[in-house]
């Protein structure tokens, strides 16, 4: 007979991961404390769930990456980052970053410095400010050199 915590564990995990993309590694922390530190049952909670579907890390990154791209204009290094932070696959996560489209990247990293550069006028650091702007939020150095090129500065 099945445990009956395990049953309402994986019911509550299957409603919750079937309103929003989880990772394996978040999914298995959550069965792990519902489940009071019972790594048995998590890790089985964790293969059903992904055996029906319900957990997919390559569907997962795929979101993370377009929604962190698009919507906080984050660059394809911090992206990787944060999906190896969260145990992703290699090729999972390249395939994730080839869902991002370069110039909706590109496009977002340039209304990004503009931005900032109207924040820092008249300062005696400005180049150095956005510089580190650009690399702090995931873009490679020649992207943010570039980017600044075409909006003038």
């Amino acid at each position: 007979m099945e445990n009956p915590e395990y049953a309402r564990c994986l019911s509550r995990l299957q409603k919750r991961c079937s309103k929003a993309e989880y990772c394996s590694s978040d999914v298995y922390r959550k069965a792990l404390k519902a489940l009071d530190g019972d790594a048995e049952a998590a890790a089985r909670v964790l293969a059903a769930l992904v055996e029906e579907k319900y957990v997919d890390d390559v569907r997962y990154a795929g979101a993370f990456a377009r929604e962190k791209a698009g919507l906080q204009g984050w660059g394809p290094i911090k992206i990787r980052f944060q999906l190896r932070s969260k145990g992703i696959s290699e090729d999972a996560i390249a395939a994730a970053l080839e869902e991002v489209e370069p110039g909706r990247a590109a496009d977002k990293l340039e209304r990004l410095l503009a931005a900032k550069a109207r924040t820092l006028e008249g300062d005696p650091q400005f180049r150095l400010k956005m510089l580190k702007f650009g690399l702090s939020r995931g873009y490679e150095y020649a992207a943010v050199e570039e980017a600044l090129k075409k909006i003038g500065l």
